[in-house]
């Protein structure tokens, strides 16, 4: 048992860490929670050997720090206790009182699924799926089934949480401040457990902080997470940082002391600090505009802190006056704030060193709003300045972020939502009235119509962009005007959940077209979801096919289930089309593929580049590497990643060092032979963009007949596929080309 004088300096710290502003009975009642969660955590340590107890005082010490309430210290003291000790939210009532026995309630894991799913339909199912706490999720002898019931019972806590959010801010506040507190302390767990709980912080922890508006929490968790999913990167990065961080110190140093004299002589009241670039933040800048190291623009950056918003933008004018400003890098959010109520004037100057320098302006109301976000209604409440309007406002962003959610079932649906939705970057388009439309990037003309209002979407027939006719699947872009044309009556189509399309972007859509479906009589969805499968079976040459194996192997009770599940939405071809992937991996001769001879080449080729996704490499001619030498690329500007022999004599003599990156010659994969047959109108260019299209999918064409009888054109291709998920979404996107009438998979033997 752990003694309280030894734990006593905890709760020392945490008495000093809370706000002035609690009252005398406020701190009793948060002594209290602490010494209760000590009894009930007393037997417990965590992976690191210390008392559970240490990790209850983090969490609430993180949130004191962002200076919340008082019940929701006293509920992150006690934010473990009906998980993992005899304590029962009764018992938290009894002791504590409803509100905060509602916010533990909310961030209480689930340990078992509320709904009955449909796996527990079959009798023998249901054995060996109940894993213990803290069971690492990569244990090879783990069954599939196990670790799907382990996925389904993680997404519906997160789906469980979510909803309390909408329903109480202050649950998500508690989640948040527990796992910044794990990923400080994950070093302790197995690699696998680590990699996959970081991956799930950058998925969704670090872009729920960010749509929140809490930097402190966003920066740190991205971070962590980062460190964790690609460590290599991490601490490249991070050393990069150490070596430059005394030289860098000493430049901001006077850079701030001759911004403020010039601010100052100018009559503004400023304070003026520099800003350190995190170390995710260098990283996804690294990537996506292609940049090394060095030439990440804004790893210089000061922040001015000025009275009001005059200031701000007289600030802007000096500083503009002064130094040339660098076009494309000024941004307004005072005058138009981000979709989480950020505010601040951004901008970048070469400086007189002549290299970059980043200036972000703001008020110390939009300092504390960007550093703690919707937590910081009540650092102002402290103040008697309760800024209830703009909390409102926040609120009723939160709950209209979660209004069409309640209706979402299915938790892994849910979650995918959740990350597609409201964690992407964002979009903002014009209705032809003039109102502002926020959006997840790459939403459709469909997504729009749907956000508006459910009949719109259901109507949906076409779309005008500024005027001029699109395709469905056009992605909107920031600053379009949309104009839907809808037809009087009609519902959508089964084709827009089709995900090969893109016709569909976001779950609120696909949610409301499910619904459409499901409103229609079960005979009905009987009847389309049969004609939908018996196809698809068809045009893959998969017709001999016993399909009770695909229904128990999709988790229904009956062949029936399965097509109404097709027909109304609940279960789509990209599913089906997986799961008969995940079989023939376990039996070749399941869809009757067989390698090609030349497969097991395939890929040998190709060239992995440490850290850095899809990108576009290509072989030096002056050393010729090949499969087998030991190789480096080269980053060049425009073309990618060149790739030379290590011994190479230009690589050798190379003094642009910090361009040179690890590469490795990439995995063998197996690919095989598939004859697909496609009738089609001919025209110019036919072949051309059926030729594109299998490039797009990295799919070899080995042979093509081409014939044409009355205007009719019949070809015959061998293409090399991956497997029988790749087949489905290439024949979907060759259907789907002008002027073809089908596309289908010629039946092997």
């Amino acid at each position: 048992m752990v003694s309280t004088e030894k734990l006593a300096p905890l709760l020392e710290n945490l008495i000093e860490t809370l706000p002035e502003s609690y009252s005398v009975v406020d701190r009793e009642m948060i002594m209290h929670a602490y010494r209760y969660a000590e009894e009930a955590h007393k037997e417990q340590k965590r992976a690191s050997g210390e008392p559970y107890i240490t990790h209850c005082v983090a969490v609430a010490m993180i949130l004191a720090e962002m200076r919340v309430q008082p019940a929701v210290v006293a509920a992150g003291l006690l934010h473990d206790t009906v998980e993992d000790t005899p304590v029962t939210l009764n018992d938290l009532r009894r002791e504590f009182g409803d509100e905060i026995a509602k916010l533990v309630d909310g961030v209480t894991k689930l340990t078992n699924l509320p709904r009955v799913s449909r796996a527990d339909q079959h009798e023998n199912n249901g054995k060996d799926t109940d894993l213990p706490a803290g069971e690492d999720a990569a244990n090879p002898e783990e069954s599939q089934q196990a670790r799907d019931r382990r996925r389904d019972l993680a997404n519906e806590t997160l789906r469980k949480t979510f909803l309390a959010m909408g329903e109480d801010i202050r649950v998500i506040l508690i989640k948040l401040a527990d796992r910044l507190h794990n990923m400080r302390t994950l070093g302790y767990m197995p690699e696998a457990k680590r990699r996959r709980i970081a991956q799930e912080t950058l998925d969704i922890f670090a872009p729920l902080a960010n749509r929140l508006g809490i930097w402190q929490l966003k920066w740190e968790l991205e971070d962590l997470g980062f460190r964790y999913t690609n460590p290599d990167k991490y601490k490249e990065i991070a050393q990069n940082l150490a070596e430059t961080r005394l030289e860098r110190e000493r430049q901001m140093k006077a850079i701030t002391d001759h911004l403020q004299k010039l601010i100052q002589d100018a009559g503004i009241s400023a304070e003026i600090s520099g800003r350190s670039k995190h170390i995710y933040s260098i990283y996804r800048k690294m990537v996506d505009k292609d940049k090394s190291f060095d030439n990440v623009r804004d790893l210089r950056g000061v922040r001015l802190i000025v009275p009001d918003i005059p200031s701000c933008y007289a600030a802007l004018g000096i500083i503009h006056t002064h130094w040339r400003p660098i076009p494309n890098e000024f941004d307004d959010y005072i005058a138009a704030p981000k979709d989480n109520f950020y505010q601040s004037l951004h901008t970048a100057i070469i400086y007189d060193d002549g290299k970059p320098l980043e200036v972000q302006i703001r008020t110390p109301e939009m300092n504390q709003n960007a550093e703690y976000g919707i937590a910081a209604h009540w650092r102002y409440k402290e103040r008697n300045n309760p800024r209830d309007e703009q909390y409102e406002q926040r609120i009723n962003w939160l709950k209209k972020l979660m209004d069409w959610r309640q209706e979402v079932e299915d938790a892994n649906e849910f979650v995918d939502g959740m990350k597609t939705d409201v964690f992407q970057d964002r979009v903002y388009v014009f209705t032809p009235r003039g109102d502002i439309i926020d959006l997840p990037a790459g939403s459709t003309p469909i997504d729009f119509a749907y956000h508006v209002h459910t009949e719109v979407g259901n109507r949906c027939r076409g779309a005008k962009i500024n005027g001029k006719l699109v395709t469905l699947d056009y992605q909107l872009k920031t600053g379009d005007q949309v104009e839907i044309l809808a037809a009087k009556q009609g519902g959508p189509s089964r084709d827009w959940l089709n995900p090969n399309l893109g016709l569909v972007q976001t779950q609120r859509a696909r949610s409301k077209i499910k619904a459409w479906f499901k409103r229609q009589n079960r005979e009905q969805n009987l009847i389309q979801g049969k004609a939908i499968l018996e196809r698809e079976m068809r045009r893959l040459g998969l017709t001999d096919m016993d399909l009770d194996t695909l229904v128990h192997s999709m988790d229904y009770h009956s062949l029936d289930d399965l097509y109404v599940g097709i027909g109304c939405g609940d279960v789509s071809l990209n599913h089906i089309i997986n799961t008969l992937s995940e079989e023939e991996k376990n039996d070749n001769n399941f869809l009757n593929l067989r390698p090609s001879a030349q497969s097991k080449e395939n890929g040998k080729n190709a060239v992995a580049v440490l850290g850095l996704n899809n990108i576009l490499t290509t072989y030096a001619k002056c050393c010729k590497p090949a499969p087998g030498d030991e190789i480096v690329g080269y980053i060049t500007r425009g073309r990618g990643a060149t790739i030379h022999r290590r011994d190479c004599p230009n690589i050798l003599r190379m003094k642009d060092r910090e361009r040179i990156v690890k590469v490795s010659w990439g995995e063998p994969k197996s690919t095989f032979p598939v004859e697909i047959q496609i009738k089609a109108y001919d025209r110019q260019g036919l072949m051309g963009d059926i030729s594109n299209l299998l490039n797009d999918e990295n799919i070899n064409l080995k042979d093509i007949k081409l014939t044409v009888t009355h205007n009719l054109a019949y070809m015959t291709l061998v293409v090399e596929v991956s497997d029988i998920a790749q087949l489905s979404r290439v024949l979907t996107k060759i259907e789907n080309l002008p002027n073809v009438m089908e596309a289908h998979r010629l039946k092997p033997g």
